[in-house]
């Protein structure tokens, strides 16, 4: 299943609408954001040898094309008029997704309040009720309408009134109550019962879920709404004369060529025509190191030409790119997660009618309107609710003191369920920074510390992860760099230099073969450092092979304890998913006991194997770092975004945060979400019990107004208390 493969922006699409000999008329949407653009495609279209005139309104968004018909067709009119405007389709694709989002958060507006008001709101009753209990508020009672016009009551009163709408007009238009409609009747019976303060919190308790669920989802349209922004603003276009021209990006379009030199960003999905280079494509990818890129061989939008330099026909630009599709695919996860019905909502849907049918049957058998009323005072609903809030809020705070950020509860819930646990390799597994391993010398006279000298005078000035590795062991180990000279780069090979006057060459075997350096003497080693998964870096001096380095992407430290732990804490399908070679994977895989691995797949891929597993009814765990990981990570019931090296778009994406790069964190994270979870079914259990005998007392007449409350209170003291354990969890004990 491709998930959007070779998708255009609906908007490009153009028609003809009217047509008469030598005439037509083309309606294409794209052009309602092209009014500042709208000269330049007029003279695009009638700089066309078919194209006589045209006339383009971005009002309509119409072009009106005049044509020769012994030269022309109407079918070539088109084609030619969708090339001008494709052309255009960077300037589309922004405008039509920042109009997307700008609606969507409208929408929201219109039904909720800003987070301005949020705030406020929260605010006013946060002091609200420390006032009540600094002052020593009690239940009121005797005379009705003095029940209302207690602060706590008026208070209540005042911020409820969009609650109750919003409950009203569920029950006018689904014919069925939400969570407002239930928190509008535990407020009405909370004041007609006296217990201003019991409204009071139920609001506020409701405030603040409203507050982190909006300011979330602020924060995750804003990500979406930068990324649309990042990337280079100018390319290099080879025109027909074949000179380089600076372009704005959103002019380029499928067809052209472009220049892309040492450091810079490729901007589009392409192949390469000619030039060689070492394109860093780690966000694509997840490979660490860079990979050889030469005539024919596919490129994508994001990566990164550390050394050479590429000329690259464009197969895909804009909204089309891997990269474009990959911020897509975050966004479109991202809207499908709608906001899950919470535990304490699904209770309190069953047991607030409850409350109040059994109101009025005690009320008709016994004719007693204390024991009515103490129907209403022992309800559900504050306990219930506050069973999830308080213990989702105390296990969130404490992840938060420990680094990891939780973006909502709802994702604890999913942690509690989860069986099958994804892992990217690079930055995940990995340190996703390269470290010299091995050194072997095949020269008796050479000794490690003079290899390494060697190979840093000929890597000095080299960014290549390689080079920084080398440099990185001769640093660490402190020994210096010799003096050299006439160093010359040659890309996706290796490095050679002066050193005392011999010739320093350091590289991979090609580089050696080139140079007619034998390296029979090192096929055992090499042989060795491979199936360990290293890899090899040859030395030379002069026409000798003196010595071999093995580098490699070091595991993270603790990582097979960490998965070990994530096993006993019930995941049973642990998957490594990489964009790296098959070799390395299985290599790593095996070391880590790991249940199965994927190799060389691309963003795409991950998020379908994401949804293929998700099919088969397992709950899914990914953990992941970069851009090539966010549609897996968003994809996911869980998606974390782990260590030092994450990205913002993997952030973002993610559900779950961890900012440091102990992978102990990842079943810590899961072992406080079960814990979370315990907790709130034991309140749940405390809740119902203790409250349902009250009732019970209550309908017999054995339980007075005034200790039902007490109960009622007690109870809720009890989950508070009982939620507050979380606190002071110790993550690394696990208890």
């Amino acid at each position: 299943m491709k998930l959007f493969g070779n998708r255009k922006l609906p908007l490009l699409g153009c028609e003809v609408v009217h047509s008469l000999p030598g005439r037509v008329r083309i309606r294409c949407p794209a052009l309602q954001y092209f009014a500042e653009q709208k000269t330049e495609i007029q003279e695009r279209l009638e700089n066309g040898e078919e194209i006589m005139s045209a006339r383009v309104s971005t009002i309509t968004s119409n072009v009106l094309v005049c044509f020769n018909e012994q030269t022309a067709t109407r079918e070539s009119i088109l084609e030619a008029t969708e090339s001008v405007i494709g052309s255009f389709s960077m300037i589309a694709y922004k405008a039509e997704r920042k109009e997307k989002m700008q609606t969507t958060v409208n929408e929201r507006r219109l039904q909720e309040e800003p987070i301005s008001e949020m705030l406020t709101r929260v605010t006013v009753t946060t002091l609200s009720l420390l006032i009540s209990f600094l002052s020593g508020s009690k239940p009121k009672s005797g005379i009705f309408l003095k029940r209302f016009v207690t602060m706590p009551a008026l208070t209540s009163l005042s911020l409820a009134i969009p609650i109750f709408k919003s409950g009203l007009k569920s029950l006018r238009t689904s014919h069925r109550p939400n969570a407002d409609t239930l928190s509008s009747a535990a407020i009405m019976a909370s004041l007609l019962a006296g217990r201003d303060i019991s409204a009071l919190t139920i609001i506020w308790l409701a405030d603040i879920a409203e507050l982190l669920t909006a300011y979330t989802m602020e924060r995750t349209r804003k990500a979406i709404s930068d990324i649309l922004s990042i990337g280079e603003q100018f390319v290099w276009r080879i025109n027909d004369d074949g000179l380089e021209e600076k372009v704005a990006l959103e002019y380029l379009r499928q067809g052209d060529r472009i220049m892309v030199h040492t450091g810079e960003k490729i901007s589009v999905d392409g192949v390469v025509e000619s030039g060689e280079a070492a394109v860093d494509q780690a966000s694509m990818t997840g490979e660490f190191l860079p990979a050889t890129k030469k005539n024919a061989d596919k490129v994508f939008a994001g990566t990164v030409v550390k050394s050479g330099r590429l000329v690259i026909r464009a197969e895909k630009v804009g909204d089309q790119t891997a990269v474009a599709r990959i911020i897509h695919m975050v966004e479109e996860a991202t809207y499908r997660k709608a906001d899950i019905q919470g535990t304490a909502d699904r209770f309190s849907a069953n047991f607030i009618p409850l409350n109040f049918v059994l109101a009025g049957i005690v009320l008709a058998v016994t004719k007693s309107v204390t024991r009515a009323l103490n129907m209403l005072i022992i309800d559900y609903s504050c306990g219930v609710r506050l069973s999830t809030a308080t213990a989702l809020s105390a296990a969130i705070g404490n992840s938060a003191r420990n680094g990891i950020l939780i973006k909502g509860g709802n994702f604890i819930e999913m942690l509690d369920k989860a069986d099958t646990l994804i892992l990217d390799k690079t930055g995940t597994l990995t340190e996703g920074k390269a470290q010299v391993i091995s050194i072997v010398s095949l020269d008796g006279r050479m000794t490690e510390q003079k290899i390494i000298e060697l190979a840093a005078a000929s890597e000095e000035s080299s960014t290549h992860p390689m080079a920084v590795a080398i440099m990185d062991k001769a640093k660490r180990s402190g020994w210096r760099v010799p003096r050299h000279t006439d160093t010359k780069v040659h890309v996706a090979r290796g490095v050679e230099t002066k050193v005392g006057g011999k010739t320093i060459r350091v590289g991979n075997l090609k580089f050696m073969e080139e140079n007619g350096i034998a390296a029979q003497s090192a096929h055992e080693s090499m042989t060795r450092l491979v199936r360990r998964g290293e890899n090899v870096v040859y030395v030379a001096r002069d026409q000798v092979l003196v010595g071999i380095l093995g580098i490699q992407d070091m595991l993270r430290e603790n990582m097979k304890k960490a998965l070990n732990r994530l096993r006993y804490s019930g995941i049973d399908d642990i998957i490594l998913l990489t964009g790296d070679v098959e070799q390395h994977a299985e290599i790593v895989a095996s070391r880590m006991a790991m249940d199965r691995y994927m190799a060389e797949v691309l963003p795409d891929d991950k998020a379908e194997t994401v949804l293929r597993l998700q099919s088969k009814g397992v709950t899914v765990v990914m953990v992941g770092d970069g851009v090539n990981d966010a549609p897996a990570l968003a994809y996911a019931d869980v998606g974390i975004a782990m260590g030092g090296t994450r990205t913002d778009v993997a952030i973002e994406a993610s559900d779950i945060t961890i900012t440091t790069d102990d992978p102990l964190m990842i079943p810590a994270t899961i072992r406080l979400a079960k814990n979370a979870m315990n907790i709130v079914r034991q309140n749940f259990a405390i809740s119902i019990s203790v409250n349902t005998v009250g009732l019970l007392l209550s309908s017999l007449g054995v339980l007075p107004v005034f200790w039902g409350a007490v109960l009622h209170n007690a109870t809720t003291v009890a989950v508070v208390l009982n939620s507050g354990r979380l606190l002071f969890f110790d993550l690394e004990k696990g208890k």
